[in-house]
């Protein structure tokens, strides 16, 4: 990141994206420039811009360093942030975090549901369906291992445990209730 506020470096410039931006739409947008700079690509490289990207990516993809980062970007830019980048960005990413979790749970449940005794599936391929960082995976897999959810096979391959299959029935069944109070709740209510 920067060493002083007197060395401002627009990291958002240099990504091309907006300062409001969410975690995926900064994410694509470096994956984007990256492979577009990158050496490899002769028609398109540029070593100096592709260090750059780099370089700003690294600097704001962590959430305390954006917000740190993002109260100097708007004392040398005037921007104003539309939302509170203390807490809201926090409580999306930790409901995107549990739509992700329930994503991967309901992809191998219906992979068990479909081949019992052969039930793994690729990391590759769970992650693709996901659509996310090989960091916000791995994340993912931490958390799910460590809740028991979900295992390693003997192959290699991620596949749902009875826990996981517990986990996702009792989810459904609360979904499926909660309509229910509402209604019931609504019509107490306005026969009161």
């Amino acid at each position: 990141m920067m060493n002083a506020e007197d060395d401002f470096i627009d990291y958002y410039k240099i990504l091309q994206v907006d300062p409001d931006c969410d975690d995926r739409a900064l994410e694509a947008a470096y994956r984007n420039l990256a492979k577009m700079f990158h050496p490899d690509h002769t028609d398109t490289a540029d070593v100096e811009k592709f260090s750059e990207v780099v370089e700003a990516y690294r600097a704001i993809r962590d959430q305390t360093k954006r917000e740190a980062y993002n109260v100097i970007y708007s004392r040398h830019t005037g921007y104003e942030f539309s939302v509170s980048q203390n807490d809201v960005p926090f409580h999306s990413s930790t409901l995107s975090d549990a739509e992700a979790h329930a994503r991967i749970l309901n992809f191998l449940y219906r992979s068990r549901r479909e081949n019992a005794q052969d039930a793994g599936v690729g990391r590759y391929f769970v992650q693709e369906m996901l659509g996310c960082s090989d960091e916000s995976f791995e994340f993912h897999l931490w958390y799910l291992k460590a809740k028991g959810y979900i295992e390693t096979t003997e192959q290699g391959t991620l596949a749902i445990t009875i826990d996981g299959v517990d986990h996702v029935i009792t989810t459904a069944r609360t979904a499926a209730r909660d309509p229910l109070r509402i209604t019931r709740t609504d019509s107490a209510d306005g026969g009161t």
